[in-house]
């Protein structure tokens, strides 16, 4: 599959939900891919990227930026506190705000740097104990209080478990949003982005289905 075979998925996925076309963004998970995939990617055109890990990041996307204007980078995998000041450094959005320590981190950091990028709050929306993300009865509190620290919330993002209906998560990850006025749903991946933007997807992470299988060190 290609970039094009995907964004015209997107686009009929779009005009089948009655959507405008466009108001989905397609992000690039190009984590663990090599530097050849990536840069045939951004030669195409595409620049919205997503990198699961601030180190990984750090080693890429620099470089990368030399080339090419206007990357939008996101951080779509777990942040720990010791990584934010690079992640802010590094990131146009971080999709991985789970707990108030890393929303007080953020808050501080931002404050001494004068720059935060957006942010989404990551909801367990299966309630799985080996996941990440506040769970659904405590998210309308967590978002009151990342919002009460000025920090830019722009929506929500999810993982469906595996083996459930994703579609069932990405409707209480919707419902959760229109409650509290967000208006970005980071949800939909490749075996599923098109459930996603019947939905409501603003966002949907892509990665093997663009750049072929990862290539794991």
């Amino acid at each position: 599959m290609t970039l094009r075979d995907i964004t015209d998925r997107i686009a009929k996925a779009e005009t089948a939900a009655g959507r405008t076309l466009g108001s989905v963004s397609l992000i690039a998970v190009s984590k663990v891919q090599p530097n050849a995939r990536v840069a045939a990617v951004l030669e195409e055109g595409h620049r919205i990227f997503g990198e699961n890990k601030v180190q990984e990041a750090a080693g890429k996307w620099p470089d990368f930026r030399e080339q090419f204007d206007d990357i939008n980078l996101h951080l779509i995998g777990p942040l720990q506190t010791n990584k934010a000041r690079q992640a802010i450094e590094l990131a146009q959005c971080i999709h991985t705000v789970d707990r108030p320590k890393l929303a007080n981190t953020i808050a501080r950091l931002a404050q001494e740097m004068g720059e935060c990028p957006d942010l989404f709050i990551q909801v367990n929306t299966g309630e799985e104990e080996q996941k990440a993300g506040v769970l659904p009865a405590d998210a309308d509190g967590f978002i009151a209080e990342c919002q009460a620290l000025d920090l830019p919330v722009r929506g929500l993002m999810c993982i469906p478990p595996v083996d459930e209906e994703s579609a069932l998560h990405f409707a209480l990850l919707a419902k959760i949003a229109a409650r509290n006025g967000l208006a970005g749903l980071s949800m939909g991946m490749s075996s599923d982005f098109e459930k996603a933007i019947a939905l409501g997807a603003t966002h949907v992470r892509v990665g093997s289905a663009i750049f072929g299988d990862r290539v794991v060190k």
